[in-house]
């Protein structure tokens, strides 16, 4: 992989994000949907934490975030520009990385307006910051996991609705999995548990940093974009 390569790639993808309505569209959307539902929540419960935001977040993260990736290959199959760009001096990996890390960093643009929420209960509580900023580095985790399966799921289709109900569809399973396991015969259960995204990121936003937790997220990221690389490696 060439830095310098990934890092124009990283520069031109973020860039895109804003020159259409699509970004501010989708900003605007997570703000609003998470605002509501963290302060309706904190206003009812009346606790100086934020538990009520980061247990949603997984949900309104696995609508968010293809919406964010779904055109970042399926625009380019669809368009003719892939092949174009396959002519230049960039290797797969530099534009699988190069776009995964733009979607990402745009994500945690989107997030940071609400660290204001934190800031906000600090000053009419005690707010325990532990498991503030260990539920901020769990979404930055969960964040690049989902965008990891986001840019795969758009590396299958030139249909960016396709590849967003693909993308939503498997990081809404991840989600809510764990919520689950009373269902389903401990055995199997065991197996989801270890699968599920919601349950490790629960783990890392109450301000536990367990290497089982880490070790996930990036496997996920890692297994994703490998397979994202093979698969667009093929179509060049």
């Amino acid at each position: 992989m060439n830095t310098r390569n990934t890092g124009i790639i990283l520069k031109r993808e973020f860039k895109n994000f804003f020159t259409s309505p699509t970004g501010y569209l989708v900003i605007g959307l997570f703000l609003i949907i998470s605002g509501w539902f963290f302060f309706s929540s904190f206003f009812l419960y009346e606790r100086a934490d934020m538990r009520g935001f980061f247990s949603l977040l997984p949900i309104i993260f696995a609508f968010t975030i293809p919406a964010v990736t779904m055109r970042l290959f399926s625009e380019e199959y669809r368009s003719g520009s892939f092949e174009i760009i396959g002519t230049m001096p960039v290797s797969t990996l530099d534009i699988v990385v190069g776009k995964s890390l733009a979607a990402l960093v745009f994500v945690i643009v989107m997030i940071l307006p609400t660290l204001s929420y934190a800031f906000f209960i600090s000053s009419i509580g005690e707010l325990d910051w532990g498991p503030v900023i260990g539920g901020y580095i769990g979404s930055i985790l969960l964040a690049g996991a989902y965008v990891s399966i986001g840019v795969l799921s758009s590396s299958f289709t030139k249909n960016q609705i396709v590849a967003f109900i693909i993308s939503a569809a498997v990081c809404l399973f991840l989600s809510l999995v764990d919520k689950m396991l009373v269902l389903i015969p401990t055995g199997l259960g065991n197996v989801l548990q270890a699968v599920s995204s919601g349950y490790h990121f629960t783990n890392i936003s109450r301000g536990i940093l367990d290497s089982r937790d880490l070790l996930y997220f990036l496997s996920v990221i890692f297994l994703s974009l490998q397979a994202a690389w093979i698969f667009n490696r093929d179509h060049r």
